[in-house]
């Protein structure tokens, strides 16, 4: 199965200049623990209710904070033609559990979750990237 098939094609877009708050309110509105962050019609990063919760208000930022300060730059994404197996590894060993998807001219058209990848494939498609995920890094280990 391809990516296009089990992907949420209806993903909102925040510009790294809007406030962690807007952030935190969007991700309420849509029940989603992630956005992707884009700038100039280019996907720049991604911010999650962690990175909020972590690098912004456990580092002291105040809600008015921009989410530039606290988003991942280096965003990780899949084609939506790929395969959602091949996906779904990928998840596990790059340990994410959500992933922007572009087209091959690399425009943002959908973002796919390890939940995507269960209702579509079955739960045990998931089990590998879960694992995957749920390994501790050398810095963890330590």
């Amino acid at each position: 199965m391809k990516v296009n098939q089990a992907m949420t094609s209806d993903v909102k877009i925040i510009s790294p200049d809007r406030t962690i708050r807007e952030a935190a309110e969007l991700m309420a509105e849509l029940d989603s623990g992630a956005l992707p962050v884009g700038e100039n019609d280019r996907l720049v990063g991604m911010v999650t209710d962690r990175d909020i919760a972590i690098r912004g208000i456990g580092a002291g930022l105040k809600p008015t904070a921009k989410i530039r300060e606290v988003m991942t730059p280096q965003v990780k994404y899949c084609f939506d033609d790929d395969e959602v197996d091949d996906v779904a590894r990928n998840m596990g060993d790059v340990q994410v559990r959500r992933l922007p998807v572009v087209n091959r001219n690399k425009r943002l058209v959908g973002i796919i979750s390890l939940g995507d990848v269960a209702l579509m494939e079955g739960p045990g498609a998931a089990g590998p990237a879960i694992c995957g995920i749920s390994e501790k890094t050398a810095a963890q280990a330590a």
